[in-house]
């Protein structure tokens, strides 16, 4: 049989951990990637045999996750962030892709939770991550923030929930916007993109309107309304702060 290895990136993920692992100890390897978990991620990996490995500096998310890829010999990899729960009919439909594969990497249709709802419209879904592939097939962009996985080629669908517990409260919400702005803001500066202040406002506007009326978010009830206004901050502040940055620059 091929082997599978899990490959994860973690700090202070805790909450979701113990459930994520369980999902995965039938996988061969499970290598975790720890950038200075303070909380006792170290603990739960370890108690399911994880391989800890640890990294202190953060290159970004796309970087650290080519080095968590490249600790595996495994012919086949399952990526995974440690707030994503495979279900038992996924686990089943990965281990039969891997035994019998029909492609070289497969997308995993992931629903995620967002404050306790289960979000199944305002573009999250359905969600098609692909996550399961040969080893050398793929590797993450080099993206401080949203990375992608590179690969040639399409990625055959899987049918299964890979579920994912994206926040569990508003805290959540507001320090993913803070850090993420901050990194998009980065990537954009680098790119040799400018912001304004109409360009912040326009894409907040935008957002807001793309995630709640195009994307249907009003059918996901009041975190339907609450995730398109935390979109639309998110772009807000990403392009104030380029604005910022592109000034001092």
């Amino acid at each position: 049989m091929p082997t599978l290895g899990v490959a994860m990136i973690s700090r202070n993920a805790a909450a979701h951990l113990d459930a994520c692992l369980a999902a995965v100890r039938w996988a061969d390897r499970i290598v975790v990637l720890d950038s200075g978990s303070a909380d006792n991620t170290l603990d739960i990996a370890r108690a399911h045999g994880a391989e800890i490995h640890v990294s202190v500096d953060w290159p970004g998310f796309g970087v650290q996750k080519n080095r968590c890829l490249a600790l595996l010999d495994t012919d086949w990899i399952l990526a995974l962030d440690a707030d994503e729960v495979l279900s038992p009919e996924l686990a089943e439909e990965i281990r039969a892709a891997v035994a019998a594969p029909k492609a070289d990497v497969y997308a995993l249709p992931r629903l995620s939770n967002y404050c306790g709802r289960w979000m199944h419209h305002s573009g999250w879904y359905p969600d098609f991550v692909p996550r399961l592939f040969k080893r050398g097939a793929a590797r993450y962009s080099d993206d401080l923030v949203h990375e992608r996985l590179i690969f040639a080629g399409e990625a055959v669908r899987l049918q299964h929930h890979l579920l994912h517990h994206s926040f569990d409260d508003l805290s959540q919400v507001l320090a993913k916007i803070d850090s993420y702005s901050s990194a998009g803001a980065q990537q954009r500066l680098a790119r040799g993109e400018r912001s304004g202040l109409l360009k912040a406002i326009g894409k907040g506007l935008w957002t807001f309107i793309r995630s709640y009326f195009l994307k249907r978010g009003f059918l996901d009830g009041r975190e339907g309304f609450i995730l398109a206004v935390s979109n639309a901050e998110g772009a807000y502040y990403r392009y104030l702060k380029l604005m910022y940055l592109g000034e001092k620059q």
